[in-house]
């Protein structure tokens, strides 16, 4: 057998290299396909995801439209509702980034309107559906009960933690005075109320700068009242600030002399971009209810109204999964107007107002 004779390097482009080029007119019957390199006309950068990879139709994860989709093995695909579409829209929302800590304050003047289980249902909405860390501080100055509603912990309170906050250096550190309701992490309040009366602005403004250190986003269940020492500190460093009131006489006219006081104690901004959370468990069909979200939705950023639940109105630990759906999208509303409110300024003003959830079926004993 002949040894084959390697073609001599020199001379391969001249013998050869008119294979790799394109005949006039383009290739006929039989032509190998042209390979061209260097033209410049394409680039890495082109082949990103939604150049290259085929999109599914989205696919419904709640409702008959995911049984009818899971019983036909995917053949029949009726798609998401216009519900499960924009709740997905708010979760998208209240995942917003946030690169500095973000301190809201959830305060009245009125007691007895559900301000604890607005703070307590607000924690738990935006510490399931965000990666980072989120606390729920108690600092009602009169033995709040935030704790009995999360975790039924308060035998580490903000009182021991007071007293031991020069050893603060790590997260391990601070969890030791925490307690966690799922994703939530939980500061009690002290409990003894002869000690918590002595919660000051001082002492308030030291436990907010320990937990910047280390949480994303604080919460602060304020206590009733605005006068005490510990809420000016709380205002002073609040980022967002939640008004809760009722679609009562009482509770709507303290809902807005709440917001007359930051406006005449030195909170204009605050007032501005406030949110007015509206807790429907007592309603009367002879107060228009109408006319007070007008009057609110003129003087603040925006207006939420919970829906009577019948597991909040046991006054026990909540569970987001017990509550109903209307109320569970009623916080996951309020969720994503705080989230809106993230890496602004107060005084940058307000965002864009959201549009509403579509109404969903009426729950049975929810008020209308």
């Amino acid at each position: 057998m002949a040894r084959r004779v390697e073609p001599d390097p020199a001379g391969w482009w001249e013998r050869y290299g008119h294979r790799l080029q394109r005949a006039p007119g383009g290739p006929g019957a039989g032509d190998a396909v042209e390979t061209r390199f260097g033209d410049g006309g394409h680039t890495a950068g082109e082949l990103t995801d939604d150049m290259i990879v085929r999109r599914r139709a989205d696919v419904p994860r709640e409702g008959w439209r995911s049984v009818v989709h899971r019983l036909s093995g995917g053949l029949v695909n009726p798609g998401p509702s216009e519900l499960e579409r924009t709740r997905r829209v708010l979760v998208h929302r209240l995942r917003r980034p946030l690169s500095t800590t973000h301190r809201i304050a959830v305060t009245s003047i009125k007691g007895g309107v559900g301000k604890t289980t607005v703070a307590t249902c607000l924690g738990l909405a935006l510490a399931e559906h965000r990666g980072d860390r989120v606390v729920v501080l108690d600092a009602n100055p009169d033995a709040g009960t935030l704790a009995d509603r999360l975790t039924g912990e308060s035998s580490v309170t903000v009182r021991e933690l007071l007293r031991d906050i020069d050893r603060i250096h790590s997260w391990a550190d601070i969890t030791r005075y925490t307690s966690l309701a799922g994703r939530l992490q939980v500061l009690a309040s002290e409990q003894d109320p002869a000690s918590s009366d002595a919660f000051s602005r001082t002492e308030y403004e030291q436990i907010s700068a320990a937990l910047s250190r280390y949480f994303n986003i604080v919460i602060t269940d304020s206590g009733t009242g605005l006068v005490h020492s510990a809420m000016e500190g709380t205002l002073t460093l609040a980022d967002s600030v939640i008004i809760v009131g009722a679609p009562t006489v009482d509770g709507a006219s303290r809902a807005s002399k709440t917001l007359d006081w930051l406006l005449a104690h030195g909170h204009p901004d605050l007032a501005r971009t406030a949110v007015v959370v509206l807790s429907c468990d007592r309603t009367s069909d002879e107060v228009d209810a109408g006319r007070i979200r007008e009057h609110f939705a003129a003087r603040c950023r925006a207006v939420v109204e919970i829906p009577h639940d019948p597991h909040l109105a046991t006054g026990g630990r909540v569970e987001l999964g017990r509550l109903r759906p209307r109320t569970r999208d009623a916080f996951l509303g309020l969720a994503a107007l705080v989230a809106d409110r993230f890496d602004r300024s107060v005084a940058d003003g307000p965002p864009p107002p959201p549009g509403p959830l579509p109404p969903g079926p009426p729950a049975q004993g929810s008020p209308h």
